[in-house]
This record gives C-alpha cells, sequence and structure tokens, in this order.
C-alpha cells in the first residue's frame, strides 16, 4: 500500500517553532533509538532514512513488527497510555527524525489544524495497513507475504519498473517479518531471482513484475 504524498503539512515547521519540545535527532545505521521496555514518552517522524521495529517475548522469540520509512510515524502508542515500550526501534540507515514530546501533543493537535489533519490522516493508513498485514497473515501463504513486503519496502520511482531495498535486508530480518524459517525465505528469494523478479546488482532490487506472484492464485 502506497504512503500518501504529504500535501496536507510540512513536518519541517515543527523543527522551526521557538522554545518547541520538538527535536531534530540524526542516528547512524544500526543505532538503537529506543528499546523494548524503555519508558514512552515521545513519538517519532521519520523525515528520512527506513526504522526497523522488532519485539522479543519472554521465551525469546524475536519478531519484526515493521519497518518504518520517510514520511512515517512511529512510538505512537505512548498517546493511548502505554507507559513503557512494547518494541525495540533500530535504524536500519542513517536517519533523520523529528521527535515530539507525548506532552506536546495535545498543543499541536488542537493549535494545529493542519498537522492535526496530518497525523490523523497517517493513523488512518496506518491502521488500514495493519488489517491488510492481518488478512495476509490468515489467509495467505509465505511466499505471497514476502512478495508483498518486498514490494512495500522496495522505492519505485516514477515510471520506474525496478525499486531498490535500501540497504539489503538480511534473510533472516525478512523471515522475522513473514513468521517463517530462515531456510525457507531463502528457498523464496532464490525462486524470486530465478524469475528475475528481484536481483542484487546494487543491494537488493524489487522488479514491480514481482506482483504476479501476489495475482496468482
Amino acid at each position: 500500500m502506497a504512503r500518501r504524498t504529504n500535501e496536507l503539512f510540512d513536518p519541517e515547521i515543527l523543527v522551526g517553532m521557538a522554545r518547541s519540545p520538538v527535536a531534530l535527532l540524526e542516528y547512524r545505521a544500526e543505532a538503537s533509538i529506543f528499546s523494548q521496555g524503555n519508558r514512552a514518552d515521545a513519538l517519532y517522524y521519520i523525515r528520512e532514512g527506513k526504522v526497523k521495529y522488532t519485539v522479543v517475548s519472554k521465551q525469546g522469540k524475536r519478531a519484526v513488527l515493521a519497518i518504518y520509512k520517510s514520511g512515517d510515524f512511529f512510538g505512537v502508542g505512548c498517546l493511548g497510555g502505554r507507559s513503557l515500550r512494547v518494541a525495540t526501534a533500530t535504524a536500519i540507515t542513517v536517519c533523520s527524525l523529528i521527535r515530539i514530546q507525548k506532552r506536546a501533543m495535545p498543543g499541536l493537535l488542537q493549535g494545529q489544524r493542519k498537522f492535526s489533519e496530518f497525523f490523523v490522516a497517517d493513523l488512518i493508513l496506518t491502521i488500514v495497513r495493519y488489517q491488510e498485514e492481518l488478512i495476509d497473515c490468515l489467509l495467505n501463504s509465505n511466499e505471497k507475504r514476502l512478495a508483498r513486503i518486498l514490494l512495500s519496502l522496495a522505492h519505485f520511482g516514477r515510471g520506474s519498473t525496478t525499486g531498490t531495498v535500501v540497504p539489503k535486508l538480511s534473510h533472516q530480518t525478512l523471515a522475522q517479518m513473514v513468521g517463517a524459517t530462515q531456510p525457507r525465505i531463502s528457498f523464496f528469494m532464490s525462486k524470486f531471482r530465478k524469475h528475475r523478479f528481484i536481483d542484487y546488482e546494487d543491494g537488493l532490487r524489487v522488479h514491480k513484475s514481482l506482483g504476479k506472484v501476489l495475482a496468482d492464485s
């Protein structure tokens, strides 16, 4: 599902607000932004980069809940009464983030109408995405789930039939996102490469032709 273009509000306005509890932060690749169990006192908007959201169960089982990209909010659970983080956020690439303290949100939502519309629109799209992922998990095969995730992560330029997943995600990370074993993911990736749905010429490149996997019954 495509993320909408930012036509309602320019988040850069937040950075320039004087004495605002809003901060512009930079993270190197693989840096921890926050950890599961940390105090949940802020949410983030991604200006540039990609962020991995991971959860670990008490039994040590690890799952990747989402990969967030430029234009996404994450950490919004703090607004729903959560006092502690339920997942760990890690920068996959070099990231530029806008950090908004939880206590500032009521004033921003009430006093900045365009920001309020922008934020609510993002929440609605996120809910729809989670519904699609739940349906995908319940009804579709691991192969189709992997194909959908790769298409979602790829950046397709206007008129382009090829998008790049930067950086190349490991098969282990993809397995944690799909909910399958790493050998199974490796099998599907080899199959996709054989059919020229993906290639590794410059990192992991995804071709729109991978959509044929989703169209097959």
